[in-house]
């Protein structure tokens, strides 16, 4: 039998361990369509139209829900290690706001530095009609329903 001095062992021991650790290295990913600042700077507002931006740089990420005056590309870095949920990192956003004729009124360049803090209206929409209790509802349907004129007779 082959016996190893003890610290042979232990130093055996640690990089068979570790070893298969240290060749996990973290995966980057890009995803998205983030124009490059020299094709920001050839867009300039008041002159620019919804077709040379198009030419310039692809089609939008995502347009805004309720006009179609402003383009959103949006792009975003993520960082993945072994096994571990994906950490994202650096994520940007250009919208490009046109005005009614198409044409470009303002670039604006967003990160993740600058967050938008979005604070939600506490309202409710008015309901017509009277709120009823449960009680109310219950002696309300009594009579309502004739069983004769259901059956055709």
């Amino acid at each position: 039998m082959l016996r190893l001095p003890c610290r042979l062992a232990t130093v055996l021991a640690v990089a068979l361990a570790v070893g298969p650790l240290g060749s996990c290295s973290p995966t980057v990913s890009a995803r998205g369509n983030l124009p490059t600042p020299e094709q920001l700077t050839q867009i300039k507002p008041g002159v620019t139209d919804k077709a040379s931006v198009t030419a310039l740089l692809g089609s939008p990420s995502s347009i805004a829900s309720f006009d179609d005056t402003t383009w959103y590309y949006i792009s975003q870095k993520s960082q993945e290690l072994a096994f571990f949920k994906p950490e994202v990192r650096d994520p940007e956003v250009v919208a490009v706001v046109f005005d009614k004729d198409g044409i470009v009124k303002d670039v604006q360049k967003r990160s993740s530095k600058q967050p938008r803090v979005i604070e939600p209206v506490a309202r409710t929409t008015p309901a017509p009609g009277k709120e009823l209790s449960f009680i109310e509802q219950l002696i309300g349907n009594f009579g309502k329903f004739n069983t004769n004129s259901a059956a055709g007779k």
